[in-house]
């Protein structure tokens, strides 16, 4: 019996599917990371506001809750457009009228006055509104609930 050697095919790579693969995830991953905010900075509409830390994180997330910013220059901004002393007061009076049990989640970036923070919400229960929270970064090394 006679064995002939066989010619062995020269293996190819195939690399177009592989490419297509691999620039699909690159998209994908190019395209997510835009939606990323910055760790320990709250970006809502453009309005940069640097959080306080606490240990003691509790989640909020209602659908009617009114959520007001105040940066550190002291601007006070209802849902990312900033707004002066008259339009919060509208605003939180319309609000009231609507639902009196609406959440006010208040961004007080960590930087701002104290009296600015304690206006804001004044304002808030003066129309009506009792229901608020002060929105925070966790501490690092705290672990989230």
């Amino acid at each position: 019996m006679k064995f002939g050697k066989r010619r062995r095919q020269e293996t190819q790579l195939i690399l177009t599917s592989f490419i297509d693969v691999l620039f699909t995830i690159l998209l994908f991953f190019m395209v997510s990371t835009e939606f990323v905010a910055d760790k320990g900075k709250s970006a809502e509409a453009g309005v940069q506001v640097d959080l306080p830390r606490a240990n003691s994180q509790m989640m909020l997330d209602e659908v009617k809750d009114l959520r007001i910013t105040v940066t550190s220059a002291g601007e006070v901004s209802i849902d990312g457009a900033i707004v002066d002393h008259d339009a919060l007061r509208q605003r939180l009076r319309a609000t009231a009228a609507q639902d009196p049990n609406t959440l006010i989640v208040l961004k007080a970036d960590s930087a701002v006055a104290h009296g600015k923070v304690v206006e804001v919400m004044d304002l808030a229960r003066d129309v009506g509104l009792a229901r608020l929270a002060i929105a925070t970064d966790p501490k690092n090394g705290a672990a989230a609930p």
